[in-house]
């Protein structure tokens, strides 16, 4: 915050208790102007209002309140850049509870990290933990049920880009992943794209025109075999997804095919090596992992 609006900030809040200050002193006492009429004058559906001071413990709820706002105004920060006499923030509120929790979780974590990912599955106080890390890092790409969107896998199927074996659900959580799907328009062109679109459908066991499946073949052996294999089953080391099996991050229909095909994928899993202790991590992939058995 600039000098500047510190000093609009500490005016505008030091005035306004002056203010309120002055107004709950002025109006303690009224002045009897006649003492057979102490009303105001206002009158609202036969009810007359009464020209009377503020009951006195009222009154001294309000100077209470006055008082305690001044005394917070001056141990926390609430007036500009001033930071208070207590030093308190927010950051060092948060790092201090972040501390004590680690503190309590660090032996139970490192329980947790020595067991075997199916194992510690049937822990129902581990997977409520897994839970919750899940809800709070993932679920927003997965969903909260981990059934995966647009572009986003399904952690609830039997189907991996990588593998489900434990080595490799830590090794994705900590380091992430990256998606080196090529762009294929400048070299297959508009027919020939069409053409791989084609066998690719073929390859899941759907109906295809025939005559763009055999054109495509040829293409398909040239360009993608190298990731996806000459069956089409894929390749978990380069997370190269199985192309016969029906499941499709992106949709499986010709046109997302082609699509996918014509501009390529660079889909991007975020690493949380740096957000997420290791132990936690175990935990999480512990929980992915049993959603997939269920």
């Amino acid at each position: 915050m600039t000098s500047f609006w510190s000093g609009w900030v500490i005016v505008l809040t030091t005035v306004s208790i002056a203010l309120v200050t002055w107004v709950l002193f002025a109006n303690r006492k009224t002045e009897v102007r006649d003492e057979n009429d102490r009303t105001t004058g206002h009158v609202y559906d036969g009810i007359e209002e009464y020209d009377n001071p503020l009951p006195a413990w009222w009154f001294k709820m309000f100077v209470l309140t006055i008082i305690f706002g001044i005394g917070y105004l001056i141990a926390f920060p609430g007036m500009g850049n001033f930071k208070g006499v207590l030093g308190w923030t927010s950051v060092g509120q948060w790092q201090s509870e972040m501390d004590y929790a680690n503190e309590r979780l660090q032996p139970i974590l490192e329980g947790y990290a020595a067991t075997d990912m199916d194992e510690l599955a049937s822990n129902a106080a581990a997977m409520k933990m897994g839970a919750r890390i899940f809800a709070n890092n993932c679920a927003q790409c997965h969903g909260s049920d981990a059934r995966g969107a647009y572009g986003f896998p399904n952690l609830t199927d039997s189907d991996w880009l990588y593998g489900s074996d434990q080595q490799t659900l830590m090794t994705t959580i900590l380091h992430g992943r990256q998606a080196a799907m090529p762009p294929w328009q400048t070299i297959l062109g508009d027919e020939g794209i069409k053409n791989v679109a084609a066998y690719v459908i073929s390859l899941s066991g759907r109906q295809a025109d025939p005559e763009r499946v055999a054109a495509g073949q040829p293409q398909y052996m040239a360009m993608c075999v190298a990731c996806h294999g000459p069956d089409g089953t894929g390749n978990k080391f380069m997370g190269a997804p199985n192309l016969t099996d029906n499941v499709w991050l992106y949709g499986g229909s010709p046109a997302m095919i082609a699509h996918t095909l014509r501009a390529g994928r660079n889909g991007r899993m975020p690493a949380f090596k740096d957000l997420l202790q290791e132990p936690k991590i175990h935990v999480v992939a512990a929980y992915v992992k049993s959603l997939s058995n269920k």
